[in-house]
């Protein structure tokens, strides 16, 4: 483990379109002490072909293949395995940073004695247009607050590896992001909330994640298989998220 060094975790999957940009945001960083582990699911695009050439430039990008199509949860884990910083961030291959995402934040954490953190962020279209809508964190987010509605924006989470040590990622299609923050808080009592806008959320056409209703049975796939809450307090919780969703609360 490397002090000072911060390991972004980014899974990719037929992302060629988009990774060049996030890779270029990372490079961007005024906070330059960091390595970028890169976790290909065998994309079937020019994903790699595009990362490769970011790779001969800058060292600090680094590209790895998963022998088989595994799914989102185990290239993120695996890209957690390979990670050699005493903090870890993680950043999804089609979203962005602000050029001083990781000074902020590591600045946020290191004042305040904090392990665990994650920002605010703004949602964008496929070419990187404000949407209008900017998602806060709360000042503390406990494991059961975590559970209401996920307050946390996977690409603005960073922690301390020295802390808190290194994690697998449930294995779900998706949501794992969540579950790993369920995870994590199990051994950290608190996710503390930089409510500063320090990185762009791309909603693309046709994902799951824009189809909110479609993630519903992963909701119940972490609710009861992975954390084992009660039927009743599984139900209770999915019917929360939908209303916030119906209501567009969040």
């Amino acid at each position: 483990m490397k002090d000072g060094l911060v390991s972004i975790i980014t899974p990719t999957y037929n992302c060629g379109s988009f990774i060049g940009e996030t890779i270029e945001a990372v490079q961007a960083q005024t906070y330059s002490d960091w390595e970028m582990i890169i976790v290909d699911d065998c994309s079937t695009d020019d994903t790699e072909s595009v990362v490769q050439k970011y790779c001969q430039d800058d060292p600090r990008v680094c590209y790895y293949k998963m022998p088989v199509n595994s799914g989102t949860a185990m290239a993120r884990t695996r890209a957690m395995e390979i990670a050699d910083g005493q903090y870890m961030a993680f950043c999804d291959s089609d979203d962005l940073w602000t050029p001083d995402k990781l000074e902020k934040q590591l600045f946020f954490m290191k004042v305040n004695g904090y392990a665990f953190s994650c920002t605010a962020y703004e949602q964008v279209d496929e070419v990187g247009n404000p949407l209008g809508k900017v998602l806060h964190p709360v000042e503390k987010c406990s494991y059961n607050r975590l559970l209401l509605d996920c307050p946390v924006g996977n690409s603005t989470v960073m922690y301390n590896v020295a802390l808190m040590g290194k994690f697998r990622v449930p294995d779900i299609r998706k949501r794992n992001d969540d579950a790993l923050w369920l995870q994590m808080l199990k051994k950290e009592k608190y996710i503390y909330g930089l409510d500063e806008v320090l990185a762009r959320y791309r909603i693309r056409e046709g994902s799951i994640s824009k189809n909110k209703f479609k993630v519903i049975k992963y909701h119940w796939i972490l609710y009861r298989d992975i954390e084992k809450l009660s039927v009743p307090r599984s139900i209770f919780h999915i019917l929360y998220w939908c209303i916030i969703k119906v209501l567009k609360i969040k």
